[in-house]
């Protein structure tokens, strides 16, 4: 499939990997439709149907949804489940309803079983329970892989998914209270540099380990994907570099350049011990690395950050 030559729909184009997708769309003269939540409330099936008319797209990359960290998770586990259900189920419909050649969408790493064995392959997706925090978002996201394969299987339809790792980059969510770790410890880090602050406060006790990548890079696979992958078990997108929170509060603290002390409020949840991803299928089959270094990655985030958000 050459994107060139296909109508483009991209759902959720004002959140972080949407944004980050449709820039790198534009970098290669694609263009794509990027409609807005006050345009199309997509847990409405009225509103998704409608979106399919007007549109009328023959590739669909349905990347909204409602995300956030743990704290958000625990705060409003029922939204989380049922936002993002009813949207992956509304999409993925229309999709094939109205005749479209190929959707791809995402789901989290926080889908696979709490006690998977990193590295974390593909086929551990379903063999257990996920971690209990993130629970009710992370199984309403592994519907749309269960979705997929059915509709796959009834209707020929080609729907594939791709599971990144703990993405981070320009335009991510910076919010404290429901931001994922590495763009929360951004802002409070490169804050504490603008207030001289002697101290940052980090969740946990820093041993959980975690398989950190850049959002540029998923960007590309996903778009790898979108053209030449056509099979029902998904595929990891991420760097398989285990890094643990301690290493990458530090990393972030040297990019900074924040000269204080850092405390663990170890009466907050670590979640997860370890959660690195199997790449192995994505190289194979995408023939695709996600080789951005943290410590560039978090340059570009930072600096990033500095310019737009402050």
């Amino acid at each position: 499939m050459n994107l060139l030559d296909e109508q483009i729909l991209v759902t959720g184009g004002s959140g972080f990997i949407g944004t980050n997708l449709l820039a790198r769309l534009t970098a290669q003269n694609i263009e794509a439709l990027a409609p807005s939540h006050g345009q199309y409330d997509l847990t409405s099936q009225y509103d998704v149907r409608r979106m399919f008319i007007e549109a009328r797209p023959t590739v669909v990359f349905h990347l909204a949804g409602l995300v956030g960290g743990i704290g958000a998770n625990m705060k409003r586990p029922a939204e989380f489940h049922y936002q993002n259900l009813v949207m992956g189920a509304h999409v993925m419909h229309a999709a094939w309803a109205s005749g479209v050649k190929k959707l791809v969408t995402l789901i989290g790493g926080c889908s696979y079983p709490a006690d998977a064995e990193s590295p974390i392959s593909e086929a551990c997706l379903l063999r257990g329970y996920p971690q209990t925090e993130s629970a009710p978002y992370s199984l309403a996201k592994a519907m749309s892989v269960v979705q997929a394969q059915a509709y796959r299987k009834q209707y020929s339809f080609n729907a594939i998914v791709l599971v990144p790792g703990n993405v981070y980059g320009p335009h991510d969510n910076f919010d404290l209270g429901s931001g994922h770790v590495v763009p929360v410890l951004v802002r409070r880090f490169v804050e504490a540099r603008l207030t001289d602050a002697n101290t940052v406060t980090v969740w946990g006790t820093g041993r959980p380990i975690r398989d950190f990548v850049y959002v540029e890079d998923v960007c590309d696979a996903i778009l790898v994907a979108a053209e030449m992958y056509d099979d029902p078990t998904p595929v990891n997108i991420s760097s398989g570099v285990p890094t643990s929170i301690y290493e990458l509060a530090e990393a972030i603290s040297g990019v900074t350049k924040f000269t204080g002390r850092i405390i663990w409020d170890q009466m907050k949840p670590d979640g997860q011990a370890v959660k690195i991803l199997d790449v192995r299928r994505q190289e194979k089959v995408l023939g695709h690395v996600c080789g951005t270094q943290l410590v560039v990655g978090l340059e570009k985030t930072v600096a990033w950050y500095r310019r737009n958000a402050i």
